[in-house]
């Protein structure tokens, strides 16, 4: 097989190498193209330009595959739990027992939020949206650790992510506790940190607060499935920013704005929105079956399908199970989760959906947990944060690592033509 590929062009021939990933990806480097040509190539929504090379994460959206560094996601999410698989990400293996205690022990070390930090979230109004206000703490951050800013080692870069990883679940949970005007609640260290972060959500104040094993399980995988995801919106934003060596805390804090959108991290929040709005039409499931198929009908299904996967989405098998679960502990009675396992049972057995590969994908399911647990609607995407940050910051690492160039992407100009000024009086 060739490991180059031709281009002719104004007479002229352009040998373009081909290279081959670890999982036989091919890709056309195309760095030369202008310098040699003049041309630059257009891609909207950057769908088949690689930005980077990575040793993080692998999706096959054809065949439904996620690899977390090279393991396959159902043997994470099965053998594994949030806190080994931040370790792996952030250090590309698994730990063994010392190194996990070491790495869970510098994350405890940092879950303490300044004073003032406090002070700025009382100060945001009430009704403020939740992900705005852990995206402006999360910049914040980085005023109160000046020192992990402008970070060249890979001590410095270290130090700087496990500050990140300690206090981002805290400025998470009073986000809530924000909203709902409840009372903060302070770190325990001698939790787990899925187990800490619930409890910082929840604590109702009781001595001895303990949540139910069968919840804290199903909070551990939602976080395991949702810490990376290859190139998305957001991780490409926070690799972007990162790429003029803004920091860690504006990167991720512009990764939080970019995961705020609903084509992205609002998925799940738009499916409890979707399923709200069939609720008070009735809750007639099959109509609303029916004009998800009826083309001329501007309703879609939300949570159904993905734009990567083009076959059932693995993290979705993996979520379905805890979601049974979480739904049978706490023995719930609420239409609006029965009118979502109504769609997916219809989903799932119409030959409609089938054909089209329409299945139920991650976002339903974790939109479903999340409303069982009594989480605000608008809450539902800081959740995907608190998961998706040990990717975010994995990408920003590799990225500072590799000594990737600044971003700067090309493009076509179609607008006026050069023309001469024309003065006030002639206009």
């Amino acid at each position: 097989m060739s490991d180059k590929v031709v281009l002719s062009y104004d007479g002229k021939e352009l040998e373009l190498p081909v290279s081959t990933g670890s999982m036989d990806e091919k890709s056309i480097d195309i760095s030369k193209l202008r310098g040699a040509t003049g041309l630059i190539t257009m891609d909207p929504g950057y769908k088949n330009t690689g930005s980077c090379e990575s040793k993080i994460t692998f999706l096959d959206g054809e065949e439904g595959k996620l690899l977390y560094r090279g393991y396959p996601i159902e043997q994470i999410a099965d053998k594994s739990n949030f806190e080994e698989v931040m370790y792996l990400l952030l250090k590309g293996e698994l730990p063994t027992q010392t190194e996990l205690e070491g790495f869970v022990a510098d994350i405890r070390k940092n879950t303490e939020v300044a004073e003032e930090l406090v002070q700025m979230l009382n100060a945001f109004p009430e009704g403020s949206h939740p992900m705005g206000i852990i995206s402006a703490l999360t910049s914040a951050l980085s005023a109160f650790n000046p020192e992990k800013v402008n970070v060249a080692t890979e001590e410095e870069m270290y130090d700087a992510a496990v500050t990140l990883l300690g206090q981002f679940p805290v400025i998470a949970a009073w986000s809530q506790r924000k909203i709902k005007g409840l009372p903060l609640v302070k770190s325990d260290s001698s939790l787990s940190y899925v187990e800490n972060f619930y409890q910082m959500l929840f604590n109702d104040g009781s001595e001895g607060y303990k949540a139910d094993p069968v919840i804290v399980d199903a909070f551990d995988k939602l976080l395991i499935l949702h810490a990376d995801h290859e190139q998305n919106c957001s991780a490409s934003t926070v690799r972007l920013v990162g790429s003029s060596h803004a920091g860690i805390f504006a990167s991720i804090a512009a990764g939080i704005s970019a995961l705020w959108g609903p084509l992205h991290g609002g998925a799940n929040q738009a499916v409890l929105e979707m399923l709200e709005a069939i609720q008070n039409d009735g809750g007639d499931v099959a109509k609303f079956i029916a004009k998800a198929k009826d083309k001329e009908d501007p309703f879609r299904l939300m949570g159904f399908g993905h734009r990567v996967y083009k076959n059932f989405d693995p993290r979705a098998r993996i979520i379905k199970v805890a979601a049974d679960n979480v739904l049978t502990t706490l023995g719930i009675n609420d239409p609006i989760l029965d009118i979502a396992k109504g769609l997916e049972q219809a989903c799932l057995e119409d030959d409609y959906f089938k054909a089209r590969k329409l299945y139920p994908n991650v976002d339903f399911y974790s939109g479903i947990i999340y409303k069982a647990l009594e989480i605000p609607t608008e809450m539902f995407t800081v959740m995907f944060a608190v998961g998706r940050l040990p990717g975010w910051i994995a990408q920003w690492m590799e990225m500072r690592q590799t000594n990737q160039p600044i971003g700067r992407p090309r493009q076509l100009y179609t607008g006026a033509a050069t023309r001469d000024y024309v003065e006030m009086s002639a206009r």
